[in-house]
C-alpha cells in the first residue's frame, strides 16, 4: 500500500515526520510508536488496515526524522501529549483514535487521563498503564527487576557508552535480546534504525524520554515508601479501550494487566500467547485481527471537511 509523507509544522516548537496511508477520508487513527522506534514500528498494519482507516503514523518527537530537540525539559509527558493533540489540529482532525506502542502507548494513556474531547477511543499495545505500573514497580519484584533498564538509560553518559559499542551492538541489545532470530527485522529495515540512530544528536533526544519520566524503579531487594503518583485519587479513563498484549514481553510483565479494570470503565483486553514486546511488527496480523473491529467502531471520528 502506497505510503504518503510531509513534515508537520506543530504549535508546540517541533515539527514532526508525519507518514500516513489509507483513504484521506476514512476515520483517522493516530498510532505513537515507542523506544527507540520510528513511525515504521506499524509498517505490517499499513496493509491490513490502510484500506479502511487513514493511518497517521508520525516519528514523535526526538526519533526518525523529526525534530530532536536536545533538552530534558522537552520530553515532559505534559509537553508530549500536547504534542498529539497539535498534531490533530495541524491535520484539521477533530476527534480521533489513539493507538500507542510502548512509549507511544504511555502518552496515550496520558491523553486518555486529561479527559480531552477530542478523543474517541483508546488502543494500547504492550505500554503499561501508569497507575498499575508505578505499583507494580513497588510490589513486584519480577517486574521491578525486569525494569531496571530504564535506570539503566538514566545514567549521565549511557548515549557515550552506546556510541563506543556501537549501534549494531545496541540493535542487537535492544532487539535480538528479546525477539525470535525469525522475527527480527529484515537487513533494510536494521538499516533504517541505524541510519535513525545515527543522526547527529539522536540518542540523546531518545534517551531523555527516559530522563524526564517520572517512575521511581528502586534497586531489587529495597523497601520504599509509596510515590505520590499512588497515593492521591487517579482519574478513570472514560472512553472505549483495548488493551493488546503480547504475553512474551519481557520487560513489562502480564503484571500490567492487573486491575486494569478498575482505572478504565470500557475495557477489553486481547492476550497474544505468542508475541512479545515488539508485537506489532512480531504479530502484524495478530495485532490488526485485534485492533481492526475495535478501530472500525470508532467510525464517528472525523476530520473537518
Amino acid at each position: 500500500m502506497t505510503t504518503r509523507s510531509a513534515r508537520v509544522d506543530l504549535t508546540t516548537g517541533v515539527g514532526l515526520n508525519v507518514v500516513e496511508a489509507g483513504p484521506s477520508d476514512a476515520p483517522p487513527v493516530i498510532l505513537l510508536h515507542g523506544f527507540p522506534e520510528s513511525h515504521r514500528t506499524w509498517r505490517g498494519l499499513v496493509p491490513l488496515l490502510g484500506n479502511r482507516l487513514r493511518l497517521i503514523m508520525p516519528d514523535q518527537r526526538g526519533f526518525g526524522a523529526s525534530d530532536q530537540p536536545q533538552a530534558v525539559g522537552d520530553y515532559e509527558a505534559t509537553i508530549l501529549i500536547d504534542d498529539i493533540f497539535a498534531l490533530a489540529e495541524a491535520l484539521g482532525i477533530e476527534r480521533c483514535v489513539l493507538v500507542g506502542h510502548d512509549w507511544g502507548g504511555a502518552i496515550a494513556w496520558g491523553a486518555a487521563l486529561r479527559g480531552d474531547p477530542r478523543l474517541e477511543r483508546l488502543a494500547i499495545v504492550n505500554a503499561p498503564h501508569p497507575y498499575v505500573f508505578q505499583k507494580s514497580l513497588i510490589e513486584d519484584e519480577g517486574q521491578r527487576a525486569a525494569a531496571q533498564y530504564i535506570n539503566a538509560f538514566k545514567t549521565p553518559g549511557i548515549e557515550r557508552y552506546i556510541r563506543g559499542q556501537g549501534l549494531d551492538w545496541f540493535f542487537d541489545k535492544t532487539f535480538a535480546d528479546h525477539v525470535a532470530p525469525e522475527r527480527l527485522p529484515d537487513a533494510d529495515e536494521r538499516a533504517r534504525y541505524l541510519a535513525d540512530w545515527g543522526r547527529p544528536g539522536a540518542l540523546e533526544a531518545m534517551i531523555n524520554w527516559y530522563r524526564a519520566g517520572r517512575m521511581v524503579v528502586p534497586p531489587p531487594g529495597v523497601t520504599v515508601p509509596l510515590p505520590d503518583l499512588l497515593l492521591g485519587a487517579f482519574p478513570a479513563i472514560t472512553v472505549p479501550t483495548l488493551v493488546v498484549w503480547g504475553m512474551r514481553d519481557p520487560a513489562l510483565l502480564p503484571v500490567q494487566l492487573d486491575g486494569l479494570d478498575r482505572l478504565v470503565d470500557d475495557l477489553a483486553i486481547h492476550c497474544l500467547p505468542e508475541a512479545g514486546h515488539f508485537a506489532p511488527w512480531e504479530a502484524p496480523a495478530d495485532v490488526a485481527a485485534a485492533l481492526g473491529p475495535f478501530l472500525a467502531a470508532g467510525g464517528a471520528a472525523r476530520a473537518r471537511q
